[in-house]
């Protein structure tokens, strides 16, 4: 740690600063300096072996849990549910084929039987949860979780990152444990941005479409990949690692715009938007919407999330055990501050959201629109016991009511 507590050192590699770091180990000049994490890497690289923390060596392996992969359907689902509102056929579905897959890779089958890897396709609208969900089946899990996205990758040899590199950043999360990288769960998000074009195979190589699907089809069905401890692309005279994706939880997600709604009849036709009416999607409309077929069929389980309705979103604001509103008044709890909500208030934030059509992760934004000129002013404002926000002020930020001390009455008034 730095000696002066307003001076904040760096690692020179990756730039990380003393206090996200275990150990900083001082250079030959003052401004100089390595991470345990970087060391460790080097040493990786350099094809050493890792230490043992008992030896004294600055090379520390970091704790890592041991993974719950053992949980049952309806532990799985009991745990979603702390986390995620609503979507429950989602929930289900999914608790079902994790627990498949641990099962599968937890075991060994005897006789000629093969269970095919339960990689999953999450299909919804933007802020429907998708990513929250992949995120916390990891968190629950204990096991390593990396994200990428679809749109940023290319096929092996074009100028980007390959589809391989995923591997190295699942490996990164692991803390460098291959055993445990193996067991984790890569969640790749708009893969429908790299549907094709047409139904056609394309005659010509496709970077960022087809091809990018074609490069995704060895990992997702189960293969051994040598990749690059460190990341980025190896180069044919680089050594590299084993990488077996066989045990991997691929998660795919995209909103596939305009695939799951009904067509609509007549000028005055409303929108689809119930969840009874939401067109259940097959493989067929994947293909037609631009996945190439070997696609596909590596994603077998096909997992639907509907649209957030105005008592969904009030109970993503309020109900989950890291809700929004509960992040926020931690937020002004550590100034000493209170924050309230009306009654009112909470619907007029959802009915916000739902007019900007951005589902729950549109609340942040709006939670923010309000209450940012507030957390820039309260903290230096000694008179101040907290803020009250009335459902006025999601139009006019000016109508947040704040909570002033009267130091002689000894009561507080709304101001």
């Amino acid at each position: 740690m730095s000696e002066n507590p307003t001076v904040k050192n760096s690692c020179s590699f990756c730039m990380k600063e003393d206090y996200q770091v275990d150990k900083l180990i001082k250079g030959p000049s003052d401004d100089i300096y390595i991470c345990n994490e970087c060391i460790k890497l080097c040493n990786s690289v350099l094809g050493g072996t890792k230490s043992d923390s008992s030896t004294g060596s600055s090379i520390e392996k970091a704790p890592i849990g041991k993974p719950k992969v053992n949980m049952k359907p309806m532990d799985i689902y009991k745990h979603l549910n702390d986390f995620i509102i609503g979507q429950d056929e989602a929930k289900k579905t999914l608790s079902v084929s994790v627990y498949n897959h641990y099962k599968k890779i937890n075991n060994e089958i005897d006789g000629d039987i093969t269970l095919d890897k339960s990689n999953i396709l999450l299909v919804g609208p933007t802020g429907t949860g998708k990513t929250l969900l992949a995120k916390t089946l990891a968190k629950i899990l204990d096991v390593p979780f990396t994200i990428a996205d679809a749109t940023t990758l290319t096929e092996s040899g074009y100028v980007g990152a390959d589809a391989e590199s995923i591997l190295s950043s699942l490996y990164q999360s692991a803390n460098q444990d291959m055993d445990l990288a193996e067991k984790g769960i890569i969640y790749i998000d708009e893969i429908d941005k790299i549907s094709r074009k047409s139904e056609n195979p394309s005659l010509t190589r496709d970077v960022s479409g087809e091809g990018v699907q074609q490069a995704l089809l060895k990992l997702l069905e189960g293969t051994k990949v040598n990749i690059t401890p460190q990341g980025g692309r190896r180069h044919p005279q680089q050594d590299g690692i084993e990488f077996n994706t066989e045990r991997v939880l691929f998660i795919c997600g995209g909103s596939f715009e305009g695939m799951t709604k009904k067509n609509e009849i007549g000028f005055n036709s409303k929108k689809v938007e119930k969840d009874s009416e939401i067109k259940k999607i097959v493989p067929e409309d994947l293909r037609k919407f631009g996945l190439i077929p070997e696609l596909i069929g590596r994603l077998p389980v096909i997992v639907q999330l509907n649209l957030l309705d105005e008592s969904d979103l009030i109970r993503v604001l309020t109900e989950p055990k890291n809700s929004l509103y509960n992040q926020y008044k931690t937020l002004f709890e550590l100034d000493n501050m209170s924050l309230k909500l009306e009654p009112d208030t909470l619907p007029a934030i959802a009915r916000e959201t739902l007019k900007r059509k951005t589902g729950a992760r549109g609340l942040r934004s709006i939670m923010e629109d309000i209450l940012t000129e507030v957390m820039f002013e309260a903290p230096s404002r000694s008179d101040i016991l907290g803020v009250t926000i009335p459902a006025e002020a999601v139009s006019d930020k000016s109508k947040v009511r704040w909570i002033k001390k009267v130091m002689k009455e000894k009561k507080t008034i709304n101001e």
